[in-house]
């Protein structure tokens, strides 16, 4: 996660101990739109476990980490409860909030990731989309595509913060064309002080800066085709995709993976089996797909179907990839 948050985390766990009455503390901001889990709660109280202090924001009292906890505490009948203080600023607390919810406890539904995610999206833009990932739990893919949804394909900020606390350029293409003007204008300009004000590293400035003694132009024409290719790809999305197809039954399915366990060319390479195995896997889920759906624990649900729409981009993404594949060799043939 971004290392502010973690710091201050770091800060919190290292906060003296303190018992507070319950009266006085706020759960009014609750991460969880269907509000706390009653039967979680019910087996916090009936548990004879000791559980860590609440987490809580000092000047408005309000519950950031611990609110099934203090639940359970009322319903043994406790009027006083263990908290650490956390002293900073309430949009802080909520980052905080949200990361603590999302890494122990009972986990976050994957609609309230998705709105946390919206909210850090907008209190801060300049996040990447790994860093926010790492707070929210999401995937930084689906980061990336509320994202987008929120700022159109231009993007709302012409750097992004990584989770090591470095700046970046959200387009690299124009980092360099930044750089490479300040240095015509200045050329006595330290590396690190064109590295600053283009938003690219020191060595991205020696590199851009070396390119002009000889002559060249400051962006490589490769990283001016992949950025290009990226930016289409942004405003059209449906670009480089597979068109969907309605999905064929099983039984449909079964003579094709047959022919191919038959193929020497899988069947006898280390690739192939790998292959092989996967769509094996595949088609043993999908006829226990019923018994998945009906037994997959409510505590984990979320997270088995954040991890199956995940996995169905990356099968998608290597799809095109073959079927792209397959075009090149075509045209090569013709």
């Amino acid at each position: 996660m971004p290392a502010y948050i973690a710091k201050c985390r770091q800060a919190v766990a290292q906060a003296h101990v303190v018992t507070v009455p319950i009266r006085t503390l706020v759960v009014d901001d609750s991460l969880r739109t269907a509000g706390e889990d009653d039967e979680h709660v019910k087996t916090l109280a009936e548990s004879e476990n000791t559980y860590p202090p609440l987490m809580v924001h000092r000047r408005t009292m309000r519950v950031i980490d611990g609110g099934h906890r203090l639940r359970a505490a009322q319903l043994r009948g406790h009027t006083h409860i263990a908290v650490r203080f956390f002293d900073g600023e309430q949009e802080d607390a909520f980052l905080l909030s949200v990361a603590a919810n999302a890494d122990h406890g009972l986990p976050l539904s994957r609609a309230d990731r998705i709105a946390a995610t919206s909210r850090i999206l907008g209190a801060h833009p300049e996040w990447s989309d790994r860093a926010i990932a790492s707070v929210t739990g999401l995937s930084a893919r689906k980061v990336a595509e509320l994202r987008r949804h929120r700022t159109g394909a231009n993007g709302d900020s012409t750097v992004r913060v990584g989770i090591d606390g470095r700046a970046r350029p959200v387009n690299r293409v124009q980092g360099r064309e930044l750089a490479g003007e300040l240095i015509r204008a200045n050329p006595e300009a330290s590396l690190r002080q064109i590295a600053k004000a283009a938003g690219i590293s020191p060595g991205t400035a020696a590199d851009v800066r070396e390119r002009l003694r000889q002559g060249h132009d400051p962006v490589p024409v490769k990283l001016r085709e992949q950025t290009a290719r990226r930016d289409q790809k942004e405003r059209n999305p449906a670009a480089g995709t597979v068109p969907r197809r309605p999905a064929r039954p099983l039984a449909d399915l079964a003579p094709i993976f047959d022919a191919l366990c038959k193929d020497p060319s899988l069947r006898f390479s280390e690739t192939g089996r790998i292959v092989l195995r996967l769509f094996d896997s595949c088609a043993a889920a999908t006829r226990e797909r019923s018994r998945v759906v009906d037994n997959v624990p409510a505590h984990c649900r979320e997270q088995v179907a954040e991890l199956l729409l995940s996995y169905a981009e990356i099968w998608q993404g290597i799809a095109v990839e073959l079927s792209e594949g397959r075009r090149v060799v075509a045209r090569q043939a013709i």
